[in-house]
């Protein structure tokens, strides 16, 4: 085994070099360690938590100062008592929140009911008095100056009218609010007095004018656009009337028109005719109050426009006539082998029955020559028969 070696024994130190140390550094154990020093703030921060604990357990809550004494009669100095709160009710040192507020810690909080209730009773007051002053823009005498104690004697009857449960402390609340709203809404003026009123504004005011009275503003001040507009509004109804009588006019000449070419027609065929007397010619002044109604008749321009469309058709003559010793002005049919296809049917269905009659009446002469007084049945018939092969 390998030999150790002896230690050899620290030197002890000289006295000189004690005397340096010493007036160098402190002495150990002097201060206290770092583990001293957390362990005495942990003892200090526990004490002083259960001391407060401890005080605020004992402590007994401060009584509110009663609210029928003047606030100058306490002395706050020694805290004997706690202030009563805005809309609170103190009495035995108790805190009572008037109604529309709720109690929250040390005051009184409100609850939404006063807020709601001057609301309504600031529009109903608004519109009274903005109503007034309307009827007075539209010309009707009313009054439009309230002066302070006439606004309140108007939320007295909104009050009296709508309650909504409140108490008297509640009322005046909400009167205080209504009163402070109103002087924030409507103008402040004075009267000749040198009193203050209160009005309502000329913009809010004609917002609740009726209809007919802003309509009937309206037009006085804008009297000459509304002239104008009536005016052309008048003029162009006029000129479409005249062209609506014109087209009416128009359309019944020429149906007037149309009878007289289809009388005049069948007059000249009747006159064709060798067994008619008919004339060729048809009187005008009879053909027009023939065809005319008697209200038509007073209308000359009627007439007048289908005298022009007479005039117009070639196929129509006009010329005067002496009848019964008076000139008369008459039409009469010139046209040959123009007959309108109405015409024609009339005569086709003429000739088509004359020959259906020729035909029974032949048929019936053959029955009535077996009977014995047949010659004088048959004489009856030559006058039917003759016509008939006329036709033919």
């Amino acid at each position: 085994m390998p030999s150790r070696s002896p230690r050899r024994p620290a030197p002890l130190p000289s006295a000189s070099s004690t005397r340096r140390r010493g007036a160098g550094e402190p002495p150990p154990g002097l201060f206290p360690t770092r583990e001293d020093l957390l362990r005495l703030l942990a003892v200090l921060t526990i004490a002083a938590a259960a001391a407060a604990v401890c005080s605020r357990l004992n402590r007994r809550p401060e009584p509110f100062c009663d609210s029928l004494r003047a606030p100058d009669e306490y002395d706050y100095a020694d805290d004997s008592c706690q202030p009563c709160p805005q809309n609170g009710r103190c009495v035995g040192g108790q805190l009572e929140c008037v109604q529309g507020f709720k109690r929250y810690g040390a005051s009184c909080v409100e609850d939404g009911l006063l807020s709601q209730t001057a609301t309504k009773i600031s529009e109903l007051l608004h519109l009274r008095i903005c109503d007034q002053h309307a009827r007075a823009l539209c010309g009707q005498p009313t009054k439009i100056l309230f002066h302070k104690h006439d606004v309140s004697d108007i939320i007295d009857e909104l009050f009296s009218k709508n309650p909504a449960g409140l108490t008297e402390d509640g009322i005046q609340l909400v009167k205080a609010r209504v009163l402070e709203s109103a002087q924030g809404f409507f103008e402040t003026t004075f009267t000749s007095n040198k009193a203050e009123a209160f009005k309502c504004p000329e913009l809010v005011a004609e917002r609740h004018m009726p209809l007919t009275c802003q309509i009937r503003q309206w037009i006085s001040r804008n009297v000459i656009f509304v002239t104008t507009i009536c005016i052309l509004f008048a003029a162009l109804l006029w000129i479409l009337w005249i062209i609506y009588w014109r087209r009416a006019l128009s359309n019944r000449a020429e149906q007037i028109y149309e009878q007289v070419c289809e009388i005049l027609e069948d007059n000249a065929i009747n006159a064709k005719t060798s067994y008619s007397n008919c004339e060729p010619w048809v009187v005008a002044s009879w053909l027009r109050d023939h065809l005319l109604v008697p209200r038509e008749r007073k209308n000359a321009f009627l007439w007048k426009k289908v005298e022009e469309l007479i005039l117009e058709d070639s196929r129509i003559d006009q010329y005067p006539k002496v009848i019964k010793g008076e000139s008369k002005v008459v039409y009469e049919w010139q046209a040959t082998g123009s007959l309108s296809g109405k015409i024609k049917k009339k005569v086709q269905g003429a000739r088509v029955e004359a020959i259906k009659l020729a035909d029974e009446m032949s048929a019936c002469v053959g029955e009535l020559l077996q009977v014995s007084s047949a010659e004088q049945v048959c004489t009856s018939w030559q006058t039917p028969r003759t016509q008939a092969d006329q036709w033919r």
